[in-house]
């Protein structure tokens, strides 16, 4: 097919990645009651800065109930997008699928393929179970490791959690976490919260506030309770926000804080 010619974007940053790449899952999207999409022929676009999204080819998908609109986009890598909205059901979405039918040089490949925004679908699945948040990397790891190395987590001057048997969690493009046994945590201070938010590769999180020395720490940790079939080690454990807390120490050594999006401005 023909492309756009070459890509202003590369030009500038000739290391940003796109990554086109079949996947031998089955994926579906529901919308309304509808499945929208049902495909075995999905591509997912992994890209510098992106969440993975899958793609889908036009002939997989319901293009019967959707509605071309004079919306575009432009991209500086994958070039010009144009858009359709969705009616299936009770339901509208305007603006809900993409595609770039000439697209830059580049990345040519992706010009017989749709995409549709996650969080306005009902449903997403891969084979027969559903997933949340997003497509889930083939690259990324979450790896839960038992150590006995002492853990202590300093929360307003007081030591709120303080193990010889956590579980560090290390995940691809991730700071260190340290899942910690409610046993050991002083759980007198804490109060769940109302907060919910899901991982696709952990489930969904509950979360814990706390008061110490009359001071409020909002949804300074969480737990999943019942955390998805490949992450079961991380079950009912206990986790704080390291770059909210006092301090956090492993082996007697605090560790470096890092500026996460989650960085708050202490009480």
């Amino acid at each position: 097919m023909a492309g756009a010619g070459k890509s202003p974007g590369y030009a500038r940053n000739p290391d940003y990645m796109i990554e086109f790449e079949p996947s031998p899952r089955r994926v579906r999207v529901k919308f309304a009651g509808e499945t929208v999409a049902d495909t075995l022929d999905a591509r997912l676009m992994r890209e510098s800065r992106h969440v993975p999204i899958y793609y889908f080819p036009r002939e997989d998908v319901r293009m019967d109930l959707f509605t071309a609109t004079d919306h575009h986009s432009h991209c500086p890598y994958k070039g010009d997008a144009s858009y359709w909205s969705l009616s299936a059901g009770f339901g509208v979405a305007e603006n809900v699928m993409w595609s770039y039918a000439e697209p830059f040089d580049e990345v040519l490949k992706i010009g017989n393929y749709v995409a549709f925004y996650w969080d306005r679908m009902e449903s997403w699945w891969e084979e027969d179970e559903e997933i949340f948040v997003h497509a889930r990397d083939p690259k990324k790891r979450v790896d839960v490791v038992l150590s006995h190395r002492p853990v202590t987590v300093v929360l307003g001057g007081e030591t709120v959690a303080e193990t010889t048997n956590a579980r560090f969690v290390f995940e691809t493009n991730h700071q260190t976490r340290y899942y910690i046994p409610a046993g050991d945590v002083r759980m007198d201070l804490l109060r769940e919260s109302k907060t919910r938010t899901r991982c696709p590769y952990k489930g969904i999180a509950s979360y814990f506030s706390a008061t110490v020395e009359g001071k409020e720490f909002d949804d300074i940790a969480w737990t999943y309770a019942d955390p998805i079939d490949e992450c079961p080690r991380i079950k009912d454990l206990i986790c704080f926000f390291d770059e909210n807390v006092g301090a956090t120490m492993v082996d007697g050594a605090e560790i470096e804080k890092v500026e996460t999006k989650w960085t708050r401005p202490p009480p």
